[in-house]
């Protein structure tokens, strides 16, 4: 998925799904490690794409926008190509996810807390099932968000 895109920032459903803040370790290198916070948003109808709002402790949050399915499928084997990437960490003492996230400008990978994500997402899937996530979907709109291309009327 893409980061950033403003006509993609979910909008709030606390009443159906809250907000999941989870505290994340980013690895800076082999063995150091940045604490960090993140927000995963659920948006009923874009459905198939989870908001991740990384919350700096200084300096802007950063936002990428991550398939829904590509988090629930690395939490238990690999998932994602190009820009994103999940996978289960080896440690089955505290059951963890590796989160790559690659652009241009910038590379990450992030420990995710395994258990409340799964959660979470079990949750979203209640509320839309992965078998009807893309039917409400408009996808000219959603190319259009996703390129950053200008409205052009429907003919």
């Amino acid at each position: 998925m893409h980061r950033d895109q403003p006509s993609l920032r979910a909008r709030s459903t606390p009443d159906l799904v809250p907000p999941l803040y989870l505290d994340l370790d980013q690895m800076l290198d082999e063995f150091t490690r940045l604490p960090m916070r993140a927000k995963f948003l659920f948006d009923p109808e874009m459905a198939a794409v989870i908001t991740v709002e990384f919350l700096a402790e200084r300096g802007p949050s950063l936002i990428w926008h991550i398939g829904r399915e590509l988090l629930h499928l690395g939490v238990t084997s690999m998932s994602g190509t190009g820009d994103v990437r999940m996978w289960p960490t080896l440690d089955r003492e505290r059951p963890s996810s590796w989160l790559l996230l690659e652009s241009e400008e910038v590379e990450a990978l992030f420990e995710v807390p395994a258990e409340p994500l799964r959660a979470w997402l079990a949750a979203t899937y209640r509320i839309v099932s992965a078998a009807v996530e893309m039917g409400g979907l408009n996808w000219d709109g959603f190319l259009r968000s996703l390129l950053g291309s200008p409205e052009t009327p429907a003919g």
